[in-house]
Parts: C-alpha cells; sequence; structure tokens
C-alpha cells in the first residue's frame, strides 16, 4: 500500500471492549543502550528472551528502532497475551528478573518507556501467515470523548482496506493506559517486507470513495480534523531475529 494513505488512516480513536472475550495486549518496552555497550547488550538480551521468553504467551520480540527521535533503540514486546495472564509472567522464582538485572540492565541507560497496547481485532487485518521483517509503526494523539464519533470512522476505514486492498497485513493498538500527558493513544502498524513499499505511490482516496461514494473521502479528512490532534510520531523499526525468543512467524488464526 502507499505511504501517503498511512498518513491519512492512522487515526486515534476509543474502540468499545469485546464482548464476552478478554482482550490481547502487548507490552512494549523501550531500551536505551549505553555507548559503548552494544555488543554486550545484545548477548545478554538475546540468551535471555531464549531462556524466559520463548513461546507461548510471554514470548519476546525485539525492533531495532531506524527512524525519529528514538533512532537507535531497542523496543522489548511481549505478547500478545490477556491481563489475565500477567501474573504468571516469569518472575524472581525461576531466575528470571536476576539474570535481566545481571546481563541486560548494566547495559541501559536509566531512560525506558512502557506501554500496554490494547489489541483491536476488528479493525486490524492478519489475513495469512507471514514473517516479521519490517514494520511502520505511526502513534497518534486523540481528543477527548471522541471515541464513538472514531470507531465509526474506523469501520469505514477498515472496509476500504479489506475490500480494496486485502493483502495488506496491520494491525491496529490502543493505549491501555493513555492520558493527558501521555499523548500515545492509538497506533497503527503496517507489516512489509520491502522498503520500496515506503514509496509507491497512495491510492487510498480513490479507493475509499469507490467503497463509500463520491465526496466521501473530503468528509472523511474534515472529521479526522476535528477529532484527533494529529500524528505523535511514526517510526520504522526492524525485526532483530538474532535478540528475540521466537523466530517472528506470526500465525494469522493467532490474530482473529
Amino acid at each position: 500500500m502507499k505511504k501517503l494513505f498511512y498518513t491519512l488512516l492512522l487515526l486515534p480513536f476509543l474502540l468499545l471492549s469485546q464482548e464476552n472475550q478478554e482482550s490481547l495486549v502487548l507490552q512494549n518496552v523501550m531500551l536505551t543502550v549505553l555507548p559503548g555497550h552494544t555488543q554486550a547488550f545484545e548477548k545478554g538480551l538475546a540468551s535471555h528472551n531464549k531462556k524466559y521468553h520463548a513461546e507461548g504467551p510471554y514470548q519476546a520480540l525485539v525492533y531495532s528502532i531506524g527512524s525519529g527521535v528514538n533512532a537507535g533503540k531497542y523496543m522489548w514486546n511481549m505478547g500478545p497475551l490477556p491481563w489475565s495472564a500477567m501474573d504468571g509472567r516469569p518472575t524472581d522464582e525461576n531466575g528470571h528478573d536476576a539474570d535481566w538485572e545481571a546481563n541486560v540492565v548494566p547495559h541501559l541507560t536509566g531512560e525506558v518507556d512502557v506501554n500496554y497496547w490494547k489489541f483491536e481485532t476488528s479493525l486490524s487485518n492478519f489475513s495469512k501467515n507471514f514473517t516479521l521483517n519490517k514494520v511502520l509503526v505511526d502513534v497518534y494523539d486523540l481528543k477527548r470523548f471522541s471515541g464513538e464519533k472514531m470507531e465509526e470512522l474506523m469501520k469505514k476505514v477498515h472496509k476500504t482496506m479489506t475490500e480494496k486492498f486485502p493483502d495488506e497485513i496491520f494491525g491496529m493498538y490502543t493505549n491501555e493506559f493513555s492520558s493527558m500527558t501521555n499523548t500515545k493513544d492509538l497506533a497503527f502498524v503496517s507489516f512489509f517486507e520491502k522498503s520500496a513499499w515506503l514509496g509507491q505511490d497512495s491510492t487510498f482516496a480513490q479507493k475509499y470513495s469507490e467503497v463509500h461514494g463520491e465526496g466521501s473521502f473530503a468528509t472523511f479528512l474534515k472529521e479526522w480534523g476535528e477529532i484527533t490532534h494529529g500524528k505523535y510520531s511514526s517510526e520504522i523499526w526492524a525485526f532483530r531475529k538474532d535478540l528475540s525468543g521466537n523466530t517472528g512467524e506470526i500465525i494469522a488464526a493467532t490474530r482473529q
């Protein structure tokens, strides 16, 4: 798909929880490495993840951040898992915490950012199995009390995507602990294989109008501007299989 499309698409909103099904959450921890400690940090992190986060709900994936103000940092990702599973995560009882403190923490600065993202299944598209490679992560800031309207708009966007771009894989996530000071309200993650994808021209506006009628995209843009503060950040991440607990194979059935 097209880069411009994602600039327009990634809209913040509040979504209603799915009934009769516990939602899944991803824990994201951004890590900043001390200068000169990269090699030791990566060795310690890889060993830790392969020992304690290799499979199941506590599997860990690692990405190198390649653009934006966080370029050069790492994103450690655990999940997806329900909140009810958090109490069973690896702890000091099995040596997890001691290993992290001994082999990872000494190579980090004191800067850390932790967020918990709810996976919005009905507004995402994992239509096929794939292997992680590169991702475009756009995070948006929303206005207060805009949830109902945002859900309405995003359903239209999702309909356009699944009808006109059915092979595009994307995930939408809302921050479980957003606030006035934490403006990271919504994240839209686009999964792609080749960097050439970023240079393609967008046809989203045309396709949106084909699905929803002539003039509908102009209305969409107006409503989008009324209920959002804009984009908080846009980053390209590269999956680091060597540092992760597993191979990055994503099975579509586990994201439905």
